[in-house]
C-alpha cells in the first residue's frame, strides 16, 4: 500500500486509515508471541523475537505507532524500510519455526523407536 502511494493511487488519508487498522493486533500478536515464548522456556526463540517486542514496545510508549496520513509522504521511505525489515523478520522466524518442528518431531520419532512403542 505504500507503493500506491507512491504512485499517487490511493491518497494519505485512507492509506493511514486502512494499515492502522492492523498495526495494534500486530504488535499484540508479537508480544504475546515473546510472553509464550517466556513462559514455555524457548530461550532461543524468546531471545530472537526480543528486539522486535522491545522495539514495537518502544513505539507505543513514544505514541509513534499509528501512520499519521499528515507527515506519510515526509516519512514514507522510513516506513518502507521498517516493513522490508519485518517482513524478512518474519519470513526468517517462520523457517526457523518450521526446522525447530521438524527436529522436535524427529526426536519424539527416535525416542518412540527406541522405547520400543512404534505402532
Amino acid at each position: 500500500m505504500l507503493t500506491d502511494l507512491e504512485c499517487d493511487y490511493i491518497n494519505p488519508i485512507d492509506l493511514a486509515n486502512g494499515l492502522n487498522t492492523y498495526v495494534m493486533p500486530e504488535m499484540a500478536a508479537q508480544l504475546v508471541l515473546s510472553v509464550a515464548f517466556l513462559l514455555m522456556g524457548e530461550w532461543t526463540s524468546m531471545i530472537l523475537n526480543l528486539p522486535l517486542a522491545a522495539w514495537n514496545i518502544n513505539k507505543v510508549l513514544g505514541n509513534r505507532q499509528f501512520y499519521d496520513a499528515t507527515e506519510v509522504f515526509r516519512t514514507l521511505s522510513k516506513h518502507k524500510k521498517e516493513n522490508f525489515v519485518k517482513v524478512a523478520f518474519y519470513l526468517l522466524s517462520f523457517f526457523y519455526y518450521l526446522y525447530s518442528m521438524i527436529i522436535t518431531l524427529v526426536n519424539e520419532s527416535t525416542d518412540d523407536v527406541r522405547a520400543g512403542s512404534v505402532h
